[in-house]
């Protein structure tokens, strides 16, 4: 980090965000201490709400730590999980003369001259940072997130809190060993507030979804764009939850253009975007119709070794065949240690639900009468439950947003209601499968977009 980078990781604006976030997380812990904060009795509902409450006007990584949390199944509670997965920012978006003051700081002081119009509105409002419309000199409409200021120390301020957390989990909780996992959240948001990865990333979607016609990729302007301001083509859409109710080949339509999002990537360059949260996409129509998505935002992007990838393929057909030697050997490949055949059996609970809409040849709903809050919570307290008795077991970090993809959008499949083979979807994406071919692609997609291959 350059010296003259006066957002570095600063240790006042640390201190003063271990100041608000501990004050906050203080007064819940205070509340929570009789009931044990992950034991699960009668009071996990009003805490939950303190705990929403206490967290909801924080700007930052400790909102987006927050809604991770929530998607991990079976991490915390379900009260806790329900009213974390409601949780949006309520602090007031930065003003116009803090924009100014923003832009001025990425761009120069002339920075206006850059574009043709700058709307110091935003038009939405995320964890780290807010979204303006803007166009260019030529008129071509731009979406420009604008960090927030002083995120990195907010970074490292609410990553240790959230190490204080964990920490407390393993002494109450100890059937997931939560060490790996709290390294992958850190990694994965610290690389959030490099929005010059952000672009590359964007770039590699771009490359990788290129034949991909139900999907939509906005194009990075470079030149309007630094580590803390990202300039993207505006892509005109409508949110998803406004087709629910369309007719059934509509829904099936979008959702087959979310699953060709986030599958085909994974199978085609060993990369899944981890964050499939309703605001990072949006449906695009032609002629009055709709008929795919806008993928939006790429700051969560988990780019794998192909050898993950090679373990995905092989639990999916070791399951498909019943080939228990075959399903060993995937859990194997990513890093699970010292399973004993009751461990295997466990994790098979939770593999055979996150597969099972794959498995299945025929066309179905992702999880018929199940609630979309509700999505893998059965499976997953039947997963904690006997992991108490023979675990503990330690999950690879890989996990983290592999299952966060997985169960993120089966939920989206549930709002649209939408009935598909999802097996032979799913057999399309993984057709003459080979970790050669895997390996040369992600290499060729990797090097064009500026990424540094996975260790």
């Amino acid at each position: 980090m350059a010296e003259s980078d006066r957002e570095a990781n600063r240790f006042s604006a640390r201190a003063a965000r271990y100041a608000r976030v501990g004050a906050n997380m203080g007064g819940v812990a205070a509340r929570m201490a009789g009931s044990r904060l992950f034991g699960g009795d009668d009071r996990d509902a009003s805490n939950a709400a303190v705990l929403a409450q206490a967290l909801g006007g924080l700007k930052g990584p400790i909102m987006k730590v927050a809604q991770l949390l929530a998607t991990i199944p079976d991490l915390i509670p379900p009260e806790y999980a329900a009213e974390l997965q409601k949780l949006q920012s309520e602090a007031p978006p930065m003003g116009a003369a803090f924009v100014k003051r923003r832009m001025q700081a990425e761009l120069g002081p002339q920075w206006q001259s850059r574009f043709g119009s700058f709307d110091l509105t935003p038009s939405a409002a995320a964890s780290l940072g807010q979204v303006h419309r803007a166009t260019t000199k030529d008129g071509e409409a731009l979406a420009c997130k604008l960090q927030y200021p002083d995120m990195q120390s907010a970074v490292e301020a609410d990553l240790s809190q959230l190490e204080w957390v964990f920490a407390v989990h393993r002494r109450m909780d100890p059937a997931i060993d939560t060490r790996e996992i709290a390294k992958e959240i850190g990694e994965r948001v610290r690389e959030e507030l490099d929005y010059e990865r952000e672009a590359k990333h964007a770039a590699l979607y771009a490359r990788t979804l290129s034949d991909v016609k139900e999907v939509r990729v906005p194009r990075v302007h470079p030149e309007l764009s630094t580590k803390r301001l990202l300039s993207l083509e505006w892509l005109e859409g409508e949110k998803i939850l406004g087709f629910t109710e369309e007719p059934v080949e509509i829904r099936n339509r979008l959702a087959v253009a979310m699953f060709k999002a986030w599958w085909h990537p994974f199978s085609h360059a060993a990369v899944i975007h981890g964050d499939p949260h309703l605001g990072n996409y949006t449906v695009f129509s032609e002629d009055g119709e709709a008929r795919g998505i806008n993928l939006l935002d790429y700051g969560c992007i988990r780019i794998f070794h192909p050898r993950f990838v090679g373990g995905v393929v092989d639990l999916y057909r070791g399951l498909l065949t019943d080939d228990r030697a075959r399903i060993v050997h995937a859990y194997e490949t990513w890093g699970f240690k010292s399973l004993s055949n009751e461990l295997i059996d466990i994790l098979n609970i939770w593999a055979r639900f996150i597969y099972a809409p794959l498995l299945d040849d025929r066309v179905r709903t992702v999880a018929d009468g199940v609630k979309p809050g509700e999505y893998g919570r059965r499976q997953a307290f039947e997963v904690h439950k006997a992991l108490k008795e023979k675990g503990p077991v330690t999950v690879p970090r890989e996990f983290v947003f592999m299952d966060r993809a997985a169960v993120g959008l089966g939920a989206v499949f549930l709002h649209l209601k939408a009935e598909l083979n999802y097996h032979h979807l799913f057999e399309n994406e993984i057709e003459r499968f080979s970790l050669e071919n895997l390996e040369r692609r992600q290499g060729e997609v990797l090097a064009a977009s500026g990424l540094p291959k996975p260790m």
